[in-house]
């Protein structure tokens, strides 16, 4: 791929950007579109490591331009401004470049007037969804996603180490919320939890006790919470933490454009013996997937795995929820929180090396609440690599 050079970048940047390029360029060739348009965040973050207001766009035959409408202080040869979507057809024009006969586009987060709109001023060519092929590219990293990803996963460890120290008796669940929120944005997290889906929305993570973990959530999330409105169900009601309940903390570790994930329980007081027997499940079936998973396992099989097990310990009922169960046990994880692949019982999916996926084994108890485990992995041809270090007991909250 011939570029000019893009003064935004450093050389490390332009490096790793160039091999993203590369493989949106791949994919887009490999079902026949002649150029793929950018806008949305998530797709902005990958493919030019910013979010601006206006298109990424980029060739089959690898040519790589930037419409831009704000920020006014970008440069680079492939910088081009634009105030409007209809200058753009002019400005590939000046350059030599035809407009495309086929485009992909962002069938799956654009509205339809958006899509229409492009549709028309590209002169009426064939769409395809650049959302799902966009999803297939960003969930196996680059070299340079990796190594912001160990990063991100070491100081979301860090910072989850720090949770018990927030803790004071006698809080609100919505209270011990507030502390870890600012305990993240102290240590560094930017505080965006991204989501792909309609209506997929969470205020930087979960913070579950009691029986509210069995409370259903509209989001495909793995548990849900009632929340403390209708209008954003999930997490914390306002009710205080009581003894013998557990405390899970589910918060993404957004330190930095790629989240990792992570969950740890906690208790108030002592908790019934079956919970520390679900808790020791958890960590039973993440052991036997971080023994089975590596670079072609079938996400489907992993999934079956675990439910196995927690059939096999009579926990089914109580499996990935209560009532309204989650039907996975793991996800892939990248700018987004809920990337490809996904381990779940309908999966055709395998892993591939280059995916981060999350493992999250957990149950809920009534009258007790949430246990459970999760955990970020870099998944390699031989194996998987656990990139989120910290305690996996129930700690106790003093």
């Amino acid at each position: 791929m011939q570029l000019k050079f893009l003064s935004m970048y450093s050389p490390a940047q332009l490096s790793d950007l160039q091999t993203r390029w590369n493989k949106i360029q791949q994919a887009i060739q490999g079902v026949g579109a002649d150029a793929v348009i950018l806008t949305t965040s998530a797709n902005l973050i990958y493919a030019a490591e910013r979010v601006f207001n206006g298109y990424f766009y980029l060739t089959a035959t690898g040519e790589v331009l930037f419409f831009v409408k704000r920020p006014q202080d970008l440069t680079g040869e492939n910088v081009l401004y634009i105030r409007k979507p209809e200058d753009i057809p002019a400005l590939l024009q000046e350059r030599g470049l035809a407009l495309p006969k086929a485009l992909a586009v962002e069938g799956d987060v654009l509205s339809f007037n958006e899509v229409s709109r492009l549709q028309s001023i590209f002169g009426d060519p064939k769409l395809m969804n650049a959302s799902q092929l966009m999803r297939k590219v960003r969930s196996v990293k680059t070299p340079g996603e990796i190594e912001i990803y160990r990063k991100t996963a070491h100081r979301h460890a860090q910072t989850m180490q720090l949770v018990p120290s927030v803790y004071q008796p006698g809080m609100r669940d919505i209270d011990f919320a507030i502390a870890i929120e600012q305990l993240f944005r102290n240590q560094g997290s930017l505080g965006i939890f991204r989501a792909f889906g309609t209506n997929m929305e969470i205020f930087m993570g979960s913070l579950i006790s009691g029986d509210n973990a069995a409370a259903s959530s509209p989001y495909d999330f793995a548990l849900g919470g009632a929340g403390m409105s209708p209008s954003l169900p999930i997490g914390c009601t306002g009710e205080l933490l009581k003894e013998g309940n557990s405390v899970m903390v589910d918060f993404g570790g957004s330190f930095s454009p790629y989240m990792s994930d992570l969950t740890r329980c906690y208790s108030i007081g002592k908790l019934t013996d079956l919970a520390y027997k679900a808790h020791q499940c958890a960590l039973e079936i993440q052991h036997e997937l971080e023994q089975q998973a590596k670079e072609g396992s079938s996400c489907k099989d992993l999934y079956d795995i675990a439910c196995n097990m927690a059939k096999k310990e009579n926990l089914s009922e109580y499996f990935m929820g209560y009532g309204q169960q989650a039907a996975f046990v793991g996800h892939g994880i990248g700018i987004e929180i809920n990337e490809l692949p996904i381990l779940f019982g309908r999966s055709k999916e395998e892993l591939m090396a280059g995916n981060v996926i999350a493992i999250e084994p957990k149950f809920v108890l009534p009258g007790v609440g949430a246990v459970g485990i999760e955990n970020s992995y870099l998944v390699h041809k031989s194996g998987i690599e656990k990139l989120t270090l910290v305690e996996e007991q129930i700690i106790e909250l003093k």
